[in-house]
């Protein structure tokens, strides 16, 4: 992690077709709220139990990766839906 801290942002776009192998991982976009700067991050960096995903709007906080700066790691939904609503 890198040593300025938690950054908070907006997932402003997913992407279906990412990385991987077969191309299948879906990719998000999140819009940093302080410097509006841009990172991107895969379903493996969403901190969370179970079912791992994310819809655009929601506020996430995040570290900014120390190996790649326009990669986001460590991410966590600030605001979890009620899953009646969130599966409806």
């Amino acid at each position: 992690m890198t040593g300025a801290g938690p950054r908070h942002g907006t997932i402003v776009d997913r992407r279906p077709n990412g990385g991987g192998m077969s191309g299948a991982l879906g990719s998000y976009v999140v819009r940093d709220d302080e410097d509006n700067r841009y990172y991107s991050f895969d379903y493996r960096q969403i901190v969370t139990e179970g079912f791992r995903t994310i819809r655009t709007g929601e506020r996430v906080r995040f570290y900014a990766s120390a190996e790649s700066p326009d990669r986001a790691e460590f991410v966590i939904r600030l605001n979890q839906p009620d899953p009646a609503e969130y599966y409806r």
